[in-house]
């Protein structure tokens, strides 16, 4: 015979899974290591070398995240003579690897689990001379695909006095995980 404890502990549960789920988009696997890597000194620093193992050109740029949520991402990198061109500006082709760095994770920051990502194109302006370090960002709008399609993402890319030197928009080919 159970205990009137055990009974209403038996009501509580079955009240508890009744309810409607009122949680918020859960965080994926990229948001939990940035924000479990942020808590750490020199967090940043753990996550920017950590992603450039998974994806290890980007290392080329070494590149230092800055903010990183559902919806956004921002991300810098240092001028420096192995990305320089010619004209001793930041090239652009290193200044397109830090787009595609932060277009790519934000989308994998915002994407539900079941749903995948890959870059199919990108257009780029380059808009004033890129002679000092860069800082690019990305924000996502709106970011509830459910099916498969194509989403365009626009990357800025400033300077060290806050003008855009370059914009990029990446063709992001949004798909469900098979």
């Amino acid at each position: 015979m159970q205990s009137s404890n055990e009974i209403n502990l038996q009501n509580q549960s079955t009240n508890l899974d009744s309810r409607p789920s009122k949680t918020k988009k859960p965080v994926n696997s990229i948001l939990k290591l940035y924000n479990n890597a942020t808590k750490l000194p020199m967090g940043k620093q753990i996550f920017s070398k950590a992603l450039c193992l998974k994806a290890p050109y980007f290392s080329s740029i070494n590149p230092l995240f800055v903010d990183l949520k559902a919806g956004y991402c921002e991300a810098s990198m240092k001028k420096r003579r192995a990305i320089t061109n010619h004209l001793g500006t930041v090239h652009a082709i290193a200044m397109c690897n830090l787009c595609e760095l932060v277009g790519g994770t934000a989308i994998e920051a915002s994407i539900d689990s079941n749903m995948r990502w890959i870059p199919k194109g990108m257009t780029v302006e380059y808009l004033d001379k890129a002679t000092t370090d860069l800082v690019a960002k990305c924000n996502i709008a709106d970011w509830s695909w459910s099916e498969k399609q194509e989403v365009p993402l626009e990357v800025n890319v400033y300077n060290t006095n806050g003008t855009v030197v370059m914009r990029a928009v990446i063709s992001m080919w949004v798909s469900p995980k098979r």
